[in-house]
C-alpha cells in the first residue's frame, strides 16, 4: 500500500509541475518575410492556459509605424481536458518599399521576460486587393470571417485639466495644483492610461515653480473618483497634487500640457473569436494657467514671518510650581500653512525667567486640497521668584494671515503660580563661572621654571641699581 501511495504522490507531483510548465508557455508568430506596401505586419504572442495580466511594449521596426494593438483569446475542449490560448497582437504598418530588419527582441509578460529572435522584412509594391479562388468551406463556422475586421473610432466625453484653486495669492501663501485625466459617466469610448509615470516626469518640468517649496501629496495608485461639474457627472483620475508656498513676489506661468491616452477603436462587427478592439492614442491638452504672488505688506519682519491660518496650543492654561522647580510648557502652532517654515517664537529673557533652546515636533497632514498641521516647542522653563506669571510677558509669534491680510500674533494664555522662597542667589552660586576659575582647584601655584624667577630678579636689581645712580647724578649736579 505504501508503494502504491508513493507512487499516486510522484503522479500527482509530476502532473504538477507539467501543469506549471505548460502554463508558462510563450509562443510569438511573427508576420511574413514580404508584404506589399499596403499590407500590415503583425507580432503575435500567445500565453497557453494564463491570461494576460501585463505585458510590455513591442519593439520598433524601422520605417514601420505601428498602428494599434488587438487582443484574443480560444479555448478548447479535448477528452474533458480543458485548454485555453490568449493572444495580442501588434500591428505594424510600413511607410516605405524596402528590406528592413526586426532585430532580437524581449518582451516582459506578467511579469516574466521572454527573448525572441528577430528577421528580415521585404516591403514590395502595394499588391491587389482581390483574393485567391476557391474558399474555406468552414469560413462561416461560428462566424469566423477570415477578412480583416474593420474598427472604428467611437466620439468620446473626456478630457484632461490642470486645475488651481488660487490664481492670486500672497508670497508665502499656498496654492493646490491637480492634474487629472476626466470621463463623462455616459462615456461610451474605452480608454486606458499610457506610461503615465514617463509623461508626469516631463510634465512636472514644465509646471514646478523654481521658486517655491513643493509639498507632494504622492499619488502613487491612479483611482476613479466621482465628481460633479456644472451639475454633471464625471469621473475623475487624479495623477498629480501638491501645494506650492512661493518664496517671493511675481507670476508663475503653467504652460499648455499635453496628455497623451490609449483610445481603443471597437469592432465595427464585434465577433465571438475575433479581436473586438484596437489600441490607438489620442492626445489631450490642458489649458494654461497664470498664478500672480503678491508681495506681503511692509513690516520689519515680512521675510520672516510665516504666511497662513495658525492657533495657539497650549499643555495648560494654569498651574502652581515651586521657585526653582522646572515645568514643562508646550507651545504649539497648528492650522493651514507652511508647517515646515514655521519658526520658534520669540523668547523675551529675564533675569528670573529661565529656559534653554526647545524640543521640537511637527506633523504634515496633506489632503482635501490643502497642507496642515502642527509644530509644537517643548520648553524647559524654571522660575527663582515667588510670583503670579503670565506667559504672554515672555513668548511671541508674529505671523501674516492672507485670509484677512493683516500680520498677527500668538501669544500664551497660560499662567505660572511661582511660591516659595527665592532661589535667586542660589541660581548664581549654582552657575558655571567657567574660564580659569574651573582650573584653580585642580593648577599648581609654583612658577613652571624656577629659572625664569632668577632672571627676573636680577632684571628689578639692575633696574633699581640704575635708578638709584641716575638720583645721585641730579643731586650732585644741582649743588
Amino acid at each position: 500500500m505504501s508503494k502504491t501511495l508513493i507512487t499516486s504522490c510522484l503522479v500527482l507531483l509530476c502532473t504538477f509541475f507539467t501543469g506549471i510548465l505548460h502554463a508558462q508557455e510563450v509562443e510569438v508568430e511573427l508576420g511574413p518575410d514580404q508584404i506589399g506596401l499596403n499590407e500590415t505586419f503583425t507580432i503575435k504572442i500567445s500565453v497557453a492556459n494564463e491570461k494576460i495580466k501585463s505585458y510590455d511594449q513591442f519593439p520598433d521596426i524601422p520605417s514601420f509605424q505601428k498602428q494599434g494593438i488587438s487582443q484574443s483569446s480560444s479555448m478548447n475542449v479535448i477528452n474533458g481536458q480543458v485548454t485555453s490560448s490568449n493572444s495580442i497582437i501588434q500591428y505594424y504598418k510600413p511607410s516605405k518599399k524596402g528590406t528592413f530588419t526586426l532585430p532580437a527582441f524581449s518582451i516582459t509578460i506578467n511579469g516574466n521576460s521572454f527573448d525572441f529572435q528577430g528577421k528580415t522584412i521585404t516591403v514590395g509594391d502595394a499588391v491587389s486587393s482581390q483574393g485567391l479562388g476557391g474558399g474555406d468551406p468552414f469560413q462561416d463556422f461560428f462566424n469566423r470571417n477570415t477578412e480583416e475586421p474593420e474598427y472604428i473610432e467611437l466620439d468620446d466625453e473626456a478630457f484632461f485639466s490642470v486645475t488651481v484653486d488660487k490664481e492670486e495669492i500672497y508670497a508665502g501663501e499656498g496654492f493646490n495644483i491637480t492634474l487629472a485625466f476626466y470621463m463623462s459617466e455616459n462615456n461610451q469610448a474605452p480608454f486606458n492610461f499610457y506610461k503615465p509615470g514617463d509623461q508626469l516626469d516631463e510634465v512636472l518640468k514644465k509646471i514646478k515653480p523654481t521658486n517655491a517649496w513643493e509639498e507632494n501629496y504622492n499619488i502613487s495608485n491612479i483611482e476613479p473618483e466621482q465628481v460633479t461639474i456644472n451639475g454633471k457627472r464625471w469621473v475623475r483620475y487624479k495623477v498629480y497634487e501638491a501645494t506650492f508656498f512661493p518664496f517671493s513676489d511675481g507670476k508663475i506661468e503653467i504652460p499648455t500640457i499635453p496628455w497623451e491616452m490609449i483610445k481603443y477603436r471597437v469592432a465595427k462587427n464585434p465577433t465571438f473569436f475575433g479581436a473586438n478592439r484596437q489600441e490607438d492614442f489620442k492626445t489631450f491638452y490642458s489649458a494654461p494657467k497664470t498664478i500672480t504672488v503678491k508681495p506681503l505688506p511692509p513690516h520689519p519682519l515680512k521675510n520672516e514671518v510665516a504666511v497662513g491660518q495658525f492657533q495657539l496650543r497650549e499643555n495648560f492654561k494654569d498651574i502652581e510650581v515651586e521657585t526653582g522647580q522646572g515645568f514643562d510648557y508646550s507651545f504649539g502652532i497648528t492650522g493651514v500653512g507652511n508647517i515646515n517654515a514655521i519658526n520658534a517664537p520669540k523668547l523675551i529673557s529675564s533675569q528670573n525667567f529661565n529656559t534653554y533652546d526647545p524640543n521640537v515636533r511637527q506633523q504634515i497632514n496633506r489632503g482635501y486640497g490643502r497642507v496642515s498641521g502642527i509644530k509644537e516647542f517643548n520648553y524647559y522653563i524654571t522660575i527663582n521668584e515667588a510670583a503670579d506669571v503670565s506667559l504672554d510677558k515672555y513668548f511671541e509669534w508674529i505671523y501674516f494671515d492672507p485670509a484677512r491680510a493683516v500680520y498677527d500674533t500668538l501669544k500664551p494664555q497660560a499662567k505660572v503660580r511661582v511660591v516659595g522662597e527665592s532661589k535667586v542667589n542660589q541660581a548664581i552660586s549654582s552657575q558655571r563661572l567657567g574660564g580659569i576659575y574651573d582650573r584653580i582647584n585642580s593648577e599648581d601655584n609654583q612658577f613652571l621654571n624656577e629659572e625664569y624667577k632668577y632672571y627676573f630678579t636680577t632684571a628689578i636689581n639692575l633696574l633699581l641699581l640704575a635708578s638709584v645712580v641716575f638720583l645721585a647724578v641730579v643731586i650732585i649736579r644741582k649743588k
